[in-house]
């Protein structure tokens, strides 16, 4: 009884030893990898490349004053409309002691000798009624009171521009009013009433009154890579997506590519212009940031695959082809060499080397924990 027992045990132990060793065995053994299969689709395959820059308007002004003083009144606000010529602000003219001093001085001595003048014209001319003295006697002396009066009033003038910007002969051609130069839009007003400001001259900019600009008339202004200012020119189509306006885009033609470069970060950018199609159900405003997608090439119904299922080998590239059944496991594929077209970045043309009926290898199926399934 005691040797048939030994004799159970030692066969369970080898039975478990040998199902330990075949699990063991069949655990560790490579199951083969299956692959996504994928065809390839007839799309457009359309080459793009992207510009980045701002919507700005292409007439913007700066408005200076042409006279130094303190604002006084500011006619209008920022978003209204003005035409060319109209009144934006008046600027209160601060005289200088010492040329106020030298034309009230002028004044003076122009009052005086207007009164000699005057004397002398009238004394003269009651001669001349008399035929005491001859016609050009009275000539000189009628030439020299007009010469007199002529400068009083150019003296009473230049005091009056003085004190207070404007004199009454010219009250329509006045420093003090400030006028816009352009039709358009008031963009921004960087002053306010009792400031300061300085007028324009050969040493000084000026003091900006206002900002206008003509919104009907926008361009985009970006920067372009120097690997791509090759392939663009002159009035070819723009489309731009502005990031303030959501789902919206716009049509641009491009006029303008500089023909020099700037060094920005290490990479060499040229500007480049175009003009934008305004659309009647969007407004845009001055230095709205965008982008511009510039059409490089374009391919229209062609064979196409996604570029992460090519594979180079030299100067050849390949493709792997399902040979047998999709269901057969392993799954086995050949390579074949095709030629390439167009890519987009994401999707290349096929020229040849395969067919629309293709089964191509694509990614290993990964499970839900992240391991790629086996069968």
């Amino acid at each position: 009884m005691k040797k048939i027992l030994r004799i159970v045990i030692w066969v369970s132990v080898i039975l478990l030893f040998v199902g330990t060793f075949v699990f063991l065995a069949g655990k560790s053994k490579k199951k083969p990898v299956v692959y996504q299969i994928e065809n390839p689709q007839q799309i457009d395959i359309v080459k793009k490349t992207l510009a980045t820059g701002s919507v700005v308007p292409r007439k913007e002004i700066q408005i200076k004053p042409q006279i130094s003083g303190i604002v006084q009144e500011i006619m209008v606000e920022a978003g209204q409309k003005v035409h060319e010529g109209q009144v934006l602000a008046k600027i209160k003219v601060i005289p200088d002691m010492v040329s106020l001093n030298s034309a009230e001085s002028r004044v003076k001595q122009a009052e005086l000798n207007y009164t000699n003048e005057k004397i002398n014209y009238d004394r003269q001319k009651q001669l001349y009624e008399k035929n005491v003295i001859s016609e050009s006697d009275f000539q000189r002396a009628e030439l020299s009171f007009n010469s007199s009066k002529e400068e009083r009033s150019s003296a009473e003038s230049n005091l009056e521009i003085i004190k207070e910007g404007v004199s009454k002969k010219a009250q329509t051609a006045s420093n003090t009013l400030i006028r816009s130069t352009i039709s358009g839009m008031v963009l921004d007003i960087p002053i306010k009433v009792g400031n300061s400001v300085i007028q324009s001259n050969n040493f000084n900019d000026g003091t900006t009154i206002a900002v206008v600009a003509d919104m009907t008339d926008m361009i985009f202004e970006g920067k372009i890579d120097e690997t791509e200012v090759g392939k663009i020119s002159e009035g070819m189509a723009l489309v731009l997506t502005i990031g303030a306006l959501e789902n919206v885009t716009f049509n641009a033609l491009l006029e303008y590519i500089s023909p020099k470069g700037v060094e920005e970060n290490g990479a060499i950018q040229f500007e480049i212009k175009a003009k934008v199609e305004l659309r009647t159900d969007r407004f845009i405003r001055s230095g709205y940031s965008a982008n511009a997608d510039i059409e490089l090439e374009r391919r229209d119904s062609v064979m196409a695959i996604r570029e992460g299922l090519i594979t180079f080998s030299n100067d050849s590239a390949f493709v792997e082809v399902l040979t047998g059944d999709s269901t057969t496991i392993p799954q086995i594929f050949k390579k074949q060499s095709v030629e390439l077209g167009l890519s987009d970045g994401l999707n290349i043309e096929i020229k040849s080397g395969i067919d629309m009926a293709a089964k191509l290898k694509g990614n290993a199926i990964v499970n839900e924990k992240g391991k790629k399934h086996n069968m």
